[in-house]
């Protein structure tokens, strides 16, 4: 078979800004207190006002960026692996009279669009994962707003289980955004005010346009928070509540003494054009625009998978779907950061298809201990977070390719899959095969499997897949059971490839994000599905427009004495 020439020689292009890297620990910290008293943990929220991770602005008020964002994400991870006494997690501010205003102004006025978009959708999947971990880990979370609370700081609250509230005449909630920079509360909170806690429409509506906030019983009985207490009750009502939904939880006990799992440092080496870690490959091809995610099976005859739970646990950080999921997601975040010219990611996948599927056995069988159902989480927001990514996704399944269970789903989450059919030498086609793990194991954000959204839940075709669980499908048959776009044959695959990615690269990007989001959730609309079809649309649009960003925009202008002007035409 012709191989698609990927190996002339790549241009180094220079990073105009610096580059982001999502790897920290605690002690990196800058924004963020961590504590721990048995089932509870506390999460306070102390930013540095000179810490931002770029020049330009200060982070008053506990207001945030990206920064403050990957070390909160770096918390939760702990919290669920290292911690897994931990029952419900408290977020409060340890400043005084302010929880937090959400995201810094001045830095949004300063950023480029592309910044402020990725921005927000790493911050929508943080706020995600506390809802992911609270519906599948057991794991609880209360805001204690002990101070104004406005904008990205009311929807970090609103990602939690609930609410409580400082009755200090003085302390209110509110999403300022419209009244104050003419944009909208784009990381969530229009959605959880309706899908969550179910705020009618006319109290949201008039919630949303008061730039002052709402406070005490009033907000209570508009269900913007669950509970108002007086300062000298407050402490001891949020500790009394947080052990109460600790008690409800099924996580390790206390007393039963059950260790954590730490999170050692994400190790990979960074080229010009591409990232290597142990079980993850990206080659970037900076004349077409693509990057090549090579996903690397375990290698089982050099170091075989543990069995058993003890010997999993012991294993730790370096069991393989954990390291494999940890390092996955960074090459994602560290692409879809630093790379926005990349516009096309292609997975490919090597090594033994036993390996793959002897994890997916262990995942399944012990998907009930603390420590594999985090690590199932992990894949689960990992992969889920591929598929809110804006970016053209092909899978090749080529001669020596590994799309068995797990790998799959990389296949399943492509825009589009080609698979390699070798009609003179059908002994060395690739072939895809199903586990357990790709019919539920990994639901996407419209709480489908990627499989159930293919067939649009159609019992035939799942059916007809599911009755092949375990069996190597070479081409024709996958095909013919629809789990790949086309089988081109040895002689046109090489063009056929290269015809599909030229065409990609010469569309619109803009075009492509709108179309690949609106065909990637064609299933059940959930608040999540919403939630990132509002910031792909809304905050897309809002973000660009003159009345936000122009030279006399509520954003620009705001802090600077100035009057925003807008254009009255309604559009």
């Amino acid at each position: 078979m012709a191989a698609v020439d990927s190996a002339v020689a790549q241009p180094v292009v220079e990073p105009t800004v610096p580059r982001v890297d999502y790897r920290t620990d605690p002690s990196q910290y800058r924004h963020w207190k961590l504590s721990f008293d048995g089932a509870v943990a506390t999460l306070g929220i102390d930013i540095a006002e000179d810490g931002g991770i770029r020049e330009g602005y200060k982070l008053k008020l506990n207001s945030y960026d990206l920064g403050v964002d990957i070390e909160l994400h770096d918390a939760l991870q702990r919290i669920r692996f290292e911690h897994p006494e931990v029952r419900t997690v408290v977020l409060t501010s340890l400043k005084d009279r302010v929880f937090c205003s959400g995201a810094n102004i001045f830095m949004l006025g300063l950023s480029t669009h592309a910044w402020k978009v990725n921005f927000c959708k790493f911050t929508n999947e943080t706020r995600n994962g506390i809802e992911d971990s609270s519906r599948h880990s057991g794991l609880k979370f209360i805001a204690a707003v002990n101070g104004a609370c406005a904008g990205g700081g009311y929807e970090l609250a609103l990602a939690c289980d609930e609410i409580l509230l400082v009755d200090d005449r003085s302390s209110t909630v509110a999403l300022p955004e419209v009244p104050l920079l003419g944009v909208l509360p784009g990381t969530g909170g229009l959605t959880r005010l309706t899908d969550k806690r179910r705020v009618r429409h006319d109290r949201a509506d008039i919630f949303c346009t008061v730039a002052e906030g709402i406070r005490g019983e009033r907000a209570k009985a508009w269900r913007l928070v669950d509970d108002v207490v007086k300062p000298n009750r407050f402490s001891q009502a949020v500790q009394a509540r947080a052990l109460e939904l600790a008690a409800l939880s099924d996580r390790p006990d206390v007393a039963r003494g059950a260790q954590g799992i730490a999170l050692t440092r994400i190790e990979r080496i960074e080229h010009a054009n591409g990232l290597s870690y142990a079980s993850v490959e990206v080659s970037i091809d900076r004349a077409k625009r693509t990057a090549t995610f090579t996903a690397k099976a375990p290698d089982t005859a050099k170091a075989p998978l543990p069995e058993g739970i003890d010997a999993i646990v012991a294993a730790g950080a370096a069991w393989w779907p954990l390291q494999f999921a940890r390092e996955l997601d960074d090459a994602i975040l560290t692409m879809r950061t630093n790379e926005l010219d990349i516009g096309t990611w292609i997975f490919k996948t090597e090594g033994d298809a036993r390996g793959v599927l002897a994890a997916d056995a262990a995942l399944i069988e012990h998907r009930d201990h603390w420590f594999v159902r985090e690590t199932i989480g992990m894949l689960r927001r990992t992969l889920a977070r591929i598929d809110v990514s804006s970016r053209s996704l092909f899978a090749l399944i080529e001669p020596g390719s590994c799309f068995a269970g797990t790998f799959a789903e990389l296949a399943f989450a492509a825009d589009r899959s080609y698979m390699a059919a070798l009609p003179s030498n059908q002994d060395e086609e690739p072939d895809i095969t199903l586990s357990e793990a790709n019919f539920w194991l990994y639901p996407m954000v419209t709480h489908q499997s990627r499989l159930a959204r293919r067939f649009y839940e159609e019992a035939e075709p799942l059916d007809a897949a599911r009755a092949r669980i375990g069996q190597p499908l070479k081409p024709l048959e996958a095909e013919q059971l629809g789990l790949v776009t086309a089988a081109p044959d040895d002689i046109d695959w090489a063009d056929e490839i290269r015809i599909a990615l030229e065409e990609r690269a010469a569309m619109s990007p803009d075009a492509l994000t709108g179309l690949e989001a609106n065909l990637r959730f064609n299933g059940p609309e959930t608040m999540e599905t919403r939630i990132f079809g509002r910031l792909s649309a809304w905050q897309n649009w809002i973000f660009n427009r003159p009345n936000a960003v122009g030279e006399k925009g509520a954003l620009k202008v705001y802090g600077k004495g100035s009057k925003a002007q807008f254009d009255p035409a309604r559009v």
